[in-house]
């Protein structure tokens, strides 16, 4: 049996990958299909691996694009459906240049070795403020 840490581990060693080449399959393959995505804000739940999908393809592309993401885990706290990352995000914004360093908090549910709940907190006035958009 997987644990949840070790899917919250395998998943952020390809989350780079993801954003940067756009090849989703390895990341996917730790999504269920049915998985709830707890955004939070005015994003509110999205529902299904096609808005995981699409989560991610935003983070790419566009205005609203990154790339040298990466993501560090500062601490994590697991059990074994569920597991919690405190990590430090850092990338940069590709339209304008400027490369941000943030505080986040996410906490998955694992069922079968795969994310079938997602819960994320970042410091999105913070990023929003280093990469020039608060103004």
């Amino acid at each position: 049996m997987v644990t949840a840490g070790e899917v919250h581990r395998r998943i952020l060693e390809v989350y780079p990958e993801v954003i940067e080449s756009g090849r989703m399959d390895k990341g996917l393959a730790f999504i269920d299909p049915e998985v709830i995505d707890h955004r939070g804000g005015t994003d509110g739940d999205h529902y299904g691996i096609d808005a995981w999908r699409e989560k991610w393809e935003r983070m790419r592309s566009g205005e609203s694009g990154f790339h040298d993401v990466s993501v560090v885990v500062e601490q994590n706290v697991a059990t074994d459906d569920l597991s919690a990352n405190v990590y430090i995000s850092r990338g940069t914004h590709t339209a304008s240049g400027r490369s941000y360093e943030v505080r986040g908090l996410d906490m998955i549910r694992v069922r079968d070795g795969r994310i079938v709940e997602h819960w994320a907190v970042r410091d999105a006035v913070a990023m929003r403020h280093q990469l020039g958009l608060d103004q």
